[in-house]
């Protein structure tokens, strides 16, 4: 082989390796959001509590799409979800108020879901966009219902959780997705997958 020729197929080979680096990176990088199938009832006590505080359930225009995940927004992110965790201790709607669901932000004791309206609140406070902080109803792997928090950002779904410490994408969690808020209306849910969560309730 002349010179000519190795160096010819030395290129190539060195451009089809760029090329295929590039396209691995491209695949392993790219964002994993949960995907909305359609519409679906909302959890009985989100229905009661829009008909409470109409003004946090309403419609938020067209879906711009997730955030940009800055490092501010995600220590944001950190704060919100670390500072609710220690403020609010756990117990049930039942023992609290002694009915057997009432979503209501919450002072010193609450369940899951009032974690989650009072981390919403702060981060609507610090900037997020109400479109990009989504209640989410999910099942744990014993098959029990909870709801927690999604961030949706360039970067994938975060999740904001009573019952860690962290903030994970979903994909990390082990829950099982079932529905969480629309990005276009605070007060309609979206299915997100099979299954029907057993301890938050949702109106038929």
């Amino acid at each position: 082989m002349t010179p000519t020729f190795c160096a010819r197929h030395l290129i190539r080979a060195g451009l089809a390796l760029i090329a295929l680096c590039a396209i691995t990176t491209t695949v392993s990088a790219a964002p994993v959001n949960l995907v909305s199938t359609g519409r679906t009832s909302p959890p009985v006590g989100h229905y009661e509590f829009c008909r409470s505080n109409p003004g946090e359930c309403r419609a938020l225009g067209r879906d711009a799409g997730p955030m940009q995940l800055t490092r501010a927004a995600w220590q944001h992110m950190l704060t919100v979800n670390a500072s609710v965790n220690q403020q609010v201790a756990p117990d049930t709607d039942e023992r609290i108020y002694g009915v057997a669901e009432l979503w209501i932000y919450p002072d010193a004791v609450g369940d899951c879901e009032d974690y989650v309206l009072l981390k919403r609140k702060r981060l609507i406070e610090r900037g997020f966009s109400p479109s990009n902080l989504l209640i989410t109803v999910v099942l744990q792997p014993n098959g029990d219902g909870h709801a927690v928090l999604t961030v949706r950002t360039d970067y994938g779904d975060y999740i904001l959780d009573n019952m860690r410490s962290d903030v994970r994408l979903w994909s990390e969690t082990g829950y099982t997705f079932v529905k969480r808020q629309s990005p276009a209306h605070a007060g309609h849910w979206t299915k997100l997958g099979p299954g029907t969560a057993n301890s938050v309730a949702a109106i038929r």
